[in-house]
């Protein structure tokens, strides 16, 4: 059992814990991957995916769609058909009830998907979803707030496909980067649905471990915590260096079946500090 399991429980009974999503948790419900994106972009642009485009990333592909098509638009609303699951999935995911009954205050997505509103509207639950800079000075502060970090399909704007988006964010000045860096300095963070090689990721949690690292006050940090299916023993080390903590669990092979075991386990614990 790993030592973090209990503190992590802990602090999500209390309320204080940003939960931050990738997009493991979307392909769980059926999701396509970004190699399906990359396929049906090479199919538009009338490109052989193996032999034109030789593993050239999503982002890089995308900017090269943005360039020929002269934007995003017809790309958008694709994924905005393609990218829905039915209610039905939803509703059967035990990944999204127990997201959903672990009350998180505040949940960061890259996703661009709805799975998550339509988790919590399925369960009744209050959200407000923030995408942009309007929905930030809108938003109450009833229920969870949805955060898109890298943008909403409501929003052409708002989204981060291209390479231009990914360096752009890069410099973390966003109105969502300056939110996210404010909560994850005086709260626990939690990330699941990652494989960890997201480089704005990394360099946002790189960029949080400097700020508490120049404050003189380090010692004081918030926990996180990272979940990952399988151990990395170099992952683990740098995430530690950074003050994260990084959380495997059983010994579950299928990283969905892991991913539902662990949250699982941290809800049984939340419960019992409940008092249910």
């Amino acid at each position: 059992m790993h030592p973090g399991l209990d503190d992590l429980a802990q602090a999500i009974c209390e309320r204080r814990v940003i939960l931050f999503v990738g997009a493991g948790v979307s392909m769980v419900v059926g999701l396509p991957s970004w190699k399906a994106l990359i396929t049906h972009m090479a199919e538009e642009l009338d490109l052989d995916p193996e032999n034109d485009l030789h593993g050239t990333g999503h982002e890089v592909v995308a900017e090269y769609y943005r360039i020929k098509c002269g934007s995003i638009g017809p790309l958008r609303s694709w994924m905005d058909r393609e990218w829905k699951v039915s209610e039905d999935r939803v509703t059967e995911s035990r990944i999204h009830q127990l997201i959903v009954a672990l009350d998180f205050p505040l949940i960061y997505t890259t996703n661009y998907d709805r799975n998550l509103e339509v988790a919590f509207e399925i369960h009744d639950k209050p959200y407000v979803k923030i995408a942009n800079a309007r929905d930030l000075a809108l938003a109450s502060s009833e229920g969870t707030q949805i955060v898109k970090f890298h943008g909403d399909f409501d929003d052409d704007q708002s989204l981060v496909l291209t390479e231009t988006d990914f360096f752009a964010r890069l410099n973390f000045d966003s109105p969502l980067d300056v939110k996210f860096r404010a909560d994850a300095m005086s709260r626990p963070v939690l990330f699941i649905g990652y494989s960890m090689q997201d480089l704005n990721i990394r360099l946002l949690l790189h960029r949080v471990w400097e700020s508490w690292k120049a404050s003189g006050y380090s010692n004081q940090r918030p926990a996180s915590y990272v979940f990952m299916p399988r151990a990395d023993p170099a992952q683990k080390a740098v995430l530690e260096q950074w003050g994260i903590t990084l959380i495997t669990f059983g010994d579950a092979k299928d990283p969905e079946e892991a991913l539902r075991n662990f949250l699982e386990a941290v809800w049984e614990r939340v419960e019992a500090g409940r008092g249910n």
